[in-house]
């Protein structure tokens, strides 16, 4: 396979290195020519612009800072959009918009070239040892036609669904990852400034039920009902142990924005006479203020 990259930074230049191995012919365009030096050495052609990278080639692989350079690239001058021939395919592993996805996906499509948004997650160190997780969304027979290629950037290849999908998920995961982090810092000052040593503390929590487990260990569907028959925590007591967490940040004047949040979604659950219910009970108010049923597709 031919494969153009455009894009060689810090996560993209070692993700174009794996690629490269299974490419038959690869070339490299980026707005810093120095960066590719050492990939011109191991064999890689160089671009002088993208639409140059992208003519002849059955791959064009984009991997940027931010949207708009991804938009510029594409559809500029001397863009992707006029090197690329038909049959070609343009694969996006920038953390993009949702937006800008679909309208990417739209204008490829109006030159008859698919496009697929395929961004990564796993960091520098990731790249570079190729422990990525690599999100993909859009058409799957062009999806399958490539897996082979994005095999060898990332060992975690995963089909999304329709386009923007790869987008989505790629992007809720640095939501949730953004979310436990505060969360985690709220706890961690809380407890420090009441009094426990850091240390003593992050090995209490870890060993705990708090960190016991990653967050989506065992996740699945909400179940139908929340009967707790065998019995594993009521929600009227993870309400108690939350408030009384909550009562120590508010004695050391200690802001817990998502303490009191969650506090607040557990009384309206009690308020629902849901306190004899399993805990997990409360993630049905998320599902109900955003009109989701997650027992469902779609």
């Amino acid at each position: 396979m031919k494969i153009a990259w455009i894009g060689i930074g810090h996560m993209g230049k070692p993700m174009a290195k794996h690629m490269m191995t299974a490419a038959e012919e690869f070339t490299v365009h980026d707005l810093n020519p120095e960066a590719a030096t050492d990939m011109l050495e191991d064999g890689a052609n160089w671009a002088d612009t993208p639409a140059e990278a992208a003519s002849g080639k059955d791959l064009v692989v984009t991997c940027l800072p931010m949207p708009q350079h991804v938009d510029a690239v594409s559809f500029g001058d001397d863009g992707i959009s006029e090197g690329v021939e038909d049959g070609a395919i343009v694969i996006d592993c920038t953390s993009n918009s949702l937006n800008m996805v679909q309208s990417l996906h739209q204008r490829y499509a109006d030159q008859g070239i698919t496009f697929l948004d395929a961004p990564v997650s796993g960091g520098v160190v990731g790249a570079q040892e190729r422990d990525l997780a690599v999100y993909v969304g859009g058409d799957r027979g062009a999806y399958d036609a490539i897996k082979p290629t994005l095999d060898a950037m990332g060992d975690k290849v995963q089909y999304c669904g329709g386009i923007g999908t790869g987008t989505i998920c790629k992007q809720m995961n640095q939501l949730f990852g953004a979310i436990v982090g505060m969360a985690r810092m709220e706890v961690i000052t809380a407890g420090v400034k009441a009094g426990t040593s850091f240390e003593v503390l992050v090995k209490a929590i870890h060993e705990g039920s708090g960190g016991k487990r990653r967050p989506f260990d065992g996740f699945e569907r909400p179940p139908e009902d929340y009967d707790d028959t065998e019995y594993t925590f009521y929600l009227e007591l993870m309400a108690k142990d939350v408030r009384l967490a909550n009562e120590i940040g508010r004695s050391m004047r200690v802001p817990l924005p998502l303490g009191n949040l969650a506090e607040a979604r557990m009384i309206e659950g009690l308020n629902r006479g849901w306190g004899k219910k399993r805990g997990e009970i409360i993630g049905e108010i998320q599902q109900q203020i955003s009109n989701v049923d997650l027992k469902v597709d779609g």
